[in-house]
């Protein structure tokens, strides 16, 4: 039982973020290879970290999709870290406007369709069991 259009739409902004970290990763290991990188050890351990933070994404992508609620949780616990993230760039002087907006609304809309995807399978589990007595 799951919100197959709730649910979809969560599962795509979590791929799309994965993605967008696999990106990331590439882009760094591009520049650490050209010798961008001050540090190769920890230029490495950070493109290893964001491969592994994109890994989660997309299992939380695959597990939001099929309702589990360990995905939606780590989704949402993902998408409040983005929402975070979005706001402490504002400190920083100037702002960049396009980094903001494109990890906050993400993160915003992300965490409103898994809320929105575990109060329609709860919703959906009550009317079952009510059903059934």
């Amino acid at each position: 039982m799951r919100a197959p259009g709730l649910a979809l739409a969560a599962a795509a902004v979590l791929a799309a973020e994965g993605a967008a970290l696999l990106v990331f990763a590439v882009i760094e290991l591009a520049g650490a290879v050209s010798g961008d990188a001050s540090s190769v050890p920890t230029a490495l351990a950070l493109i290893v970290l964001t491969v592994i933070g994109a890994a989660a994404l997309i299992a939380f992508a695959s597990g939001a999709r099929k309702g589990r609620s360990w995905a939606r949780s780590g989704g949402v616990v993902c998408q409040v870290l983005a929402v975070a993230l979005a706001l402490a760039s504002l400190t920083v002087q100037p702002i960049s406007w396009p980094f903001t907006l494109a990890v906050g609304l993400p993160g915003l809309i992300g965490f409103a369709l898994l809320i929105s995807s575990a109060r329609h399978e709860g919703d959906q589990r009550a009317d079952e069991q009510s059903a059934a007595e």
